[in-house]
C-alpha cells in the first residue's frame, strides 16, 4: 500500500457512511466523497398486478421500496436479492421470503433461473406472469435482456435515480493535494467512472500516482485503467468484505 493514512470513500449515501465505519474501524481515516446522489423515485401505485417474484438488484432498489410494505406491495413476494447486503435491506424493507445471489447481475439471473421456470403460469402473455425488476434509472438493462433471453417476462420498474455528483468534497480534494490518500474505493462502474471525472475537472490525475485503486470487481477495475493510479487491484468476488480484505488493517 502507498504512503498516506486516509482512503477516499466513493460510494453514495447512505451505504458510504457504512464503508466509512467499516475502513475506520480497520484503523484508516476514511474521507468520504460520493460520486453519485440518489434519490427515490418509486411509484406508489401499480404495483397491484400480478407478479412472479421481485428482483433487486441494489441495496438501494430494496430502500426505496420500504415504504410500499405492505399497502402496494406484498411483503411475502418472494425476492431475489443480487447480495448479502441486498437481501439484509430487503429484510430490513419487510420482504420475507428473500434469496441471495452471489453479488453481480449474472449470478441474480442465473439464480432466477435455477427457482423459477419461463411460461409456467398463466396469464402473463409470452414468458408467463411477469418479473418486477426494481432498479435505477438507466441501470439493470442488461440484467433484463439476459432475462428476457432466457425466455422471462420482465417488467423493470423504476424506484430510484443516482445523479453524479458536481464536484468533489473538499476534504478529499485537499487530501489529496497534501498526499494524504493511500487508496480509494469503487463499489461501482458508474461511481468509478465519476469520480475520475471529477479528479480530472479538479486538476487531480498526478496524484493519483501515489493512490491504489480497489475495485469490488474486474468490471469496476477495467473502468478505472485509463487513470495514472498506483495500482489498480479488484475483488476475487463482488462482496463489500472482500473490499476491506484487499485494503486490510492500517499499519501500526
Amino acid at each position: 500500500m502507498p504512503e498516506g493514512r486516509a482512503i477516499l470513500v466513493t460510494r453514495p449515501e447512505p451505504g458510504c457512511a457504512e464503508t466509512v465505519a467499516a475502513v475506520a474501524a480497520l484503523g484508516w481515516r476514511a474521507v468520504a466523497a460520493p460520486a453519485l446522489v440518489l434519490s427515490s423515485c418509486a411509484p406508489a401505485t401499480g404495483w397491484g398486478r400480478p407478479a412472479r417474484a421481485l428482483l433487486l438488484p441494489s441495496r438501494a432498489a430494496a430502500r426505496a421500496l420500504a415504504p410500499l410494505i405492505p399497502a402496494a406491495l406484498p411483503a411475502e413476494i418472494p425476492v431475489f436479492a443480487v447480495g448479502p447486503g441486498t437481501a439484509a435491506e430487503a429484510r430490513r424493507a419487510g420482504f420475507t421470503d428473500v434469496a441471495l445471489a452471489e453479488g453481480d447481475a449474472a449470478s441474480l439471473a442465473a439464480l432466477v433461473a435455477a427457482r423459477l421456470a419461463p411460461g409456467k403460469e398463466p396469464g402473463g402473455g409470452p414468458g408467463g406472469v411477469p418479473l418486477w425488476l426494481a432498479t435505477g434509472r438507466g441501470y439493470s438493462l442488461e440484467l433484463a435482456a439476459a432475462l428476457r433471453a432466457r425466455g422471462f417476462a420482465v417488467r423493470r420498474r423504476v424506484v430510484y435515480e443516482a445523479r453524479p455528483a458536481t464536484a468533489l468534497p473538499e476534504e478529499a480534494a485537499a487530501a489529496l493535494r497534501a498526499g494524504e490518500i493511500c487508496a480509494a474505493l469503487f463499489l461501482s462502474p458508474r461511481s468509478a467512472h465519476v469520480t475520475q471525472r471529477l479528479l480530472r475537472r479538479a486538476g487531480l490525475a498526478e496524484q493519483l500516482r501515489a493512490v491504489a485503486a480497489l475495485a469490488l470487481s474486474p468490471r469496476i477495475a477495467g473502468v478505472l485503467a485509463g487513470m495514472p493510479w498506483q495500482e489498480i487491484r479488484a475483488t476475487p468476488v463482488p462482496d463489500s468484505s472482500a473490499l476491506l480484505a484487499l485494503l486490510g488493517p492500517a499499519p501500526e
